[in-house]
């Protein structure tokens, strides 16, 4: 008799890319609130090893920063343009182990910090970021905002500038860090860098695009029903839990 498999998953076969049914029912949704980057991270490490070695269920992060900037592992540290803010606080550039340049993090945009497992999901890092991508852009539509893919750049753009980052790592086949969404973020914090490396990089934020004040948790119930949707989730089993 073949053993049931373990923490809600199905026996690997078939991969979880759009338009292929995933392999995986079971995928937490853990609710971080307002955390420190290195508390965030320390969660993402945790995180990482558990599912890697079959020990937790695949597991999203949505948590919000203090003002924090960080940069990719092969990111160009001139493109942090001041070294201080307008208050003059000095800046604490954190370089960190995922893909992409540099970005900023603060009050108001929303970070998702997904763990998935690719070796059931066809071990294609490419495909995952375009399904991130497609993701974001579906949640972005839920606030009737169009957004779209610029070819050769990763992320989420607009008529009016770019929307959403995106900067991964994989580790065991296993996904960590992961996005940034702007929702109602103080977009002036973007003046200090070239966002991801690009000069000149227009940064919008979903609260400007739609002309309203916008719900922080209507923004997390919109991007987790866009993951659900885009990844093939079992919408029964991934339930929005706070963080223990």
């Amino acid at each position: 008799m073949r053993s049931a498999p373990a923490l809600g998953r199905r026996p690997a076969g078939a991969v979880g890319l759009r338009g292929r049914r995933c392999t995986i029912e079971a995928m937490r949704f853990v609710d971080l609130g307002r955390c420190s980057f290195a508390q965030a991270l320390r969660l993402q490490e945790e995180a990482v090893s558990q599912v890697a070695g079959g020990r937790l269920d695949e597991t999203v992060h949505l948590v919000e920063h203090p003002h924090t900037f960080t940069i990719g592992r092969s990111g160009d540290a001139s493109n942090l343009i001041s070294k201080r803010d307008w208050e003059g606080n000095p800046i604490e550039l954190v370089r960190i182990g995922r893909g992409g340049d540099i970005t900023y993090h603060g009050p108001g945009q929303l970070v998702g910090y997904p763990h998935f497992d690719l070796r059931l999901r066809g071990r294609d890092v490419h495909a995952y970021l375009r399904d991130m991508e497609e993701a974001l852009i579906s949640a972005a539509a839920a606030f009737g905002i169009r957004g779209y893919r610029r070819p050769g750049s990763t992320g989420v753009w607009t008529e009016e500038g770019k929307l959403a980052s995106i900067g991964v790592g994989v580790r065991r086949w296993v996904t960590l860090h992961g996005f940034a969404l702007n929702v109602d973020t103080d977009l002036r914090y973007f003046q200090l860098i070239n966002p991801c490396g690009t000069p000149d990089c227009p940064m919008t934020s979903i609260r400007r695009l739609a002309g309203r004040a916008i719900d922080f948790d209507e923004a997390k119930r919109a991007v987790r029903e866009s993951l659900i949707e885009v990844f093939d989730l079992s919408p029964s089993s991934t339930l929005l839990a706070a963080a223990e």
